[in-house]
């Protein structure tokens, strides 16, 4: 397999530098050199990218584990990432993969889109989530894959942050079945001193990305951005757009380049609480509890979670009232 690929969205300045317009980045590249996300190399005045059918992971999990709890849960997905991320968080769970130079293999998108096939046939997957690091500096592999995977009946899944210019991201949404945006935080401070990134870009591109199926992440930090008025802020935006987006509050552990110690579980419970006035659907990661689908009308019991065993009652039909919850299920 020839590796060699140029990139979309970029142009040539007159000074031989390149600008790439994938992502609010907006790296001016230098012959020879790469951007920000290490994916995109200016070679002989053309940008090509680097990590073109390069997958450093690749596996069947449980939809829960992107997290994705409202949508066919209890089924298993085909998870795949490659190298890179055009964030640098501080505190990033996958470092390793996504701001260092990992072992990977080359697949083509119509070989991972047999491999989907046949893991559906025999394993029920429901399709591809594109996770681990970023998807988004993926962008040229997802756009040539993505569609390979709507014809065979799958779906196209990313777990995202959402940290793309417009263009890019509306196009990747038309092939994208359903998404898990990490909101990392509510300022633009958060962004600029954790992420070495903007907040604003990410905040359009949630509201972009109503049409799909779609639900949000936030890792809490202790100091950074786990104060109830931050969380009380965010919960009221998102309950704006959709109260009924589910949020899940993880627990941070440390990580990477942070040695700030774990949250504590009172923070977790406090931040639940606080989101809960606001939004139908939250959950707690990494705490081991708060994980059930409780029907929003009566309290009943939905989905009953139990790491990432799951027990689905009715469907998504409470047994109690009869009310229909927005969950896909198969």
């Amino acid at each position: 397999m020839n590796n060699s690929h140029e990139a979309a969205y970029y142009e040539l300045l007159a000074d031989g530098e390149i600008a790439c317009r994938l992502c609010p980045q907006r790296c001016r590249i230098a012959a020879g050199k790469s951007g920000f996300c290490k994916t995109r190399i200016n070679r002989d005045g053309k940008l090509e990218v680097r990590n073109f059918g390069r997958v450093s992971s690749i596996g069947l999990d449980p939809i829960e584990k992107k997290p994705l709890y409202h949508y066919f849960p209890g089924k298993p997905i085909l998870s795949v990432g490659t190298i890179g991320c055009n964030l640098a968080c501080r505190f990033c769970q996958n470092w390793h993969i996504s701001r260092e130079e990992a072992p990977t293999r080359l697949i083509t998108p119509a070989e991972l889109a047999d491999m989907a096939e046949k893991s559906h046939e025999a394993e029920d997957n429901i399709g591809v989530a594109y996770t681990y690091s970023e998807p988004g500096v993926w962008y040229e592999f997802l756009r040539e894959t993505m569609p390979l995977i709507r014809e065979r009946g799958l779906k196209n899944v990313m777990v995202t942050n959402a940290f793309l210019e417009p263009e890019p991201w509306r196009d990747l949404l038309k092939w994208t079945d359903a998404a898990n945006i990490d909101l990392k935080g509510f300022d633009a401070d958060f962004y600029r001193r954790y992420c070495s990134g903007k907040h604003e870009p990410v905040l359009n591109n949630i509201k972009e990305a109503v049409g799909i199926h779609l639900e949000l992440t936030t890792l809490l930090i202790p100091g950074a951005n786990d104060r109830p008025d931050q969380i009380e802020k965010m919960a009221r935006w998102i309950a704006e757009i959709d109260p009924e987006i589910p949020w899940h509050l993880s627990r941070y552990y440390p990580n990477y380049r942070m040695t700030t110690p774990a949250t504590p579980i009172a923070t977790m419970e406090e931040a639940l609480d606080v989101a809960k006035k606001y939004l139908k659907y939250v959950y707690l990661g990494n705490v081991g509890r708060n994980n059930h689908t409780y029907c929003p009308e009566c309290g009943n019991i939905v989905i009953e979670r139990n790491g990432f065993q799951t027990r689905i009652f009715n469907k998504n039909i409470c047994r109690e009232c009869g009310k229909k919850l927005r969950i896909i299920t198969a």
